[in-house]
């Protein structure tokens, strides 16, 4: 118990793991819920957007795309912290043994 009221030992993998996953699967929900007042909002300030049926696929095909790319950046982001705080509890363990 020490270990961590010191800050010698860090608890935020754990709490790491669960964020990522809140933001990983919050996000998309929490946008899919406000589409349609995002859409509504837009349409009171006069910008209607009509498309065909192909723009409407590539928009479509062009949000998908952007999504993937939030998602790999969401973990490559949370892995790079995860990587940090394993690194220092192996220094960490490193340095208890040199001494």
């Amino acid at each position: 118990m020490w270990d961590i009221l010191s800050f010698n030992n860090f608890i935020a993998q754990n709490v790491l793991i669960v964020f990522y996953y809140l933001g990983a699967l919050g996000v998309p929900l929490i946008l899919y819920y406000y589409k349609d007042k995002t859409v509504k909002y837009l349409d009171t300030k006069g910008l209607h957007i009509s498309l065909d049926t192909k723009e409407e696929k590539i928009a479509l095909l062009i949000l998908v795309v952007i999504f993937l790319c939030a998602e790999l950046c969401w973990r490559m982001v949370f892995e790079a912290m995860i990587g940090y705080f394993d690194m220092h509890d192996y220094l960490h363990e490193i340095l208890k043994k040199l001494s």
